[in-house]
């Protein structure tokens, strides 16, 4: 059965103290995500890397403070693609704590106004894969209505973590990124029948719905059963506002996991736009 570690957050219960037992070699904390800001905090052992930075520095200071980390024991940010709802809080976090490297593509730099009051020696491009601390990160491309978009593989030694947000449908790239991953933040944006009857604008329902908008609830769900090997954890991530909600989201996939002996112990969790949901116990 699937568990019901996303339930308590739906409920409006959950707490940033909620004590949880670790099923994984990876401590996540997605601070945030959604349309109005995501980052997400990626740890093992002394090693911690932020996934964006879509949220105010300020926001971002404490979540790690809540995580007895200072900005400084970061191993370095990784972006995934320009977009505001990613790069909201990075130019006052690159001007505040100019020693932490910021990687991105290089096309994605060109896109980054702010770049040229940066600190050029925090400024990476983005190699194909590179090491930072005990974790080898690798990028993958993804199909999103940005210049360079990306999703993450981050190892540690044999085990996989992999970040896939954003993403217009599921590549082939997509999927092997995700198959063998121990740990996934796996966006589910929407369903698909609330972007058709709310109330956006066609143009804007057709980019959401398209090969370059987001994963629908059911996407993410039928990637889940798809791969050969799933994942022990999943955080539901990038959750719309206006077209989706946490329940709608948790029992869509819920339901699918649960038809597949091979996907019925995966643990779901579903990642909130106003408060952190970590996989780990914060006291």
């Amino acid at each position: 059965m699937v568990k019901y570690k996303a339930w308590d957050l739906i409920l409006g219960q959950l707490r940033e103290n909620q004590v949880f037992s670790m099923k994984t070699s990876f401590k996540i904390s997605v601070l945030a995500s959604g349309s109005r800001g995501n980052a997400s905090l990626i740890q093992v052992g002394q090693t911690a890397i932020l996934i964006d930075a879509g949220i105010s520095c300020r926001r971002i200071v404490q979540g790690l403070k809540a995580r007895n980390l200072l900005p400084s024991d970061l191993g370095g940010i990784f972006l995934t693609h320009e977009h505001k709802d990613h790069i909201a809080g990075l130019e006052v976090f690159s001007r505040t704590f100019g020693e932490v490297p910021i990687f991105a593509s290089e096309k994605t730099w060109t896109r980054l106004p702010f770049r040229r009051t940066m600190n050029r020696d925090q400024m990476r491009v983005l190699p194909r894969s590179c090491v930072v601390g005990c974790l080898r990160i690798q990028p993958f491309s993804i199909p999103h209505d940005a210049i360079d978009p990306v999703g993450y593989e981050i190892f540690y030694n044999d085990r996989k973590c992999t970040y896939l947000t954003d993403c217009g449908f599921v590549t082939k790239t997509c999927e092997q990124a995700v198959d063998g991953a121990e740990t996934l933040i796996l966006e589910a944006n929407h369903d698909k029948e609330m972007v058709r009857a709310g109330p956006y604008p066609a143009p804007l329902k057709a980019r959401i719905l398209g090969r370059e908008g987001h994963l629908s609830n059911r996407a993410a769900a039928d990637l889940l059963k798809k791969v050969d090997v799933p994942p022990e954890v999943v955080f539901l991530a990038h959750l719309s506002e206006m077209n989706n909600s946490p329940r709608l989201a948790y029992d869509t996939v819920k339901s699918v996991l649960e038809d597949n002996p091979r996907t019925r112990d995966v643990t779901l969790y579903v990642a909130s736009q106003k408060e952190a949901v970590s996989n780990f116990s914060l006291k």
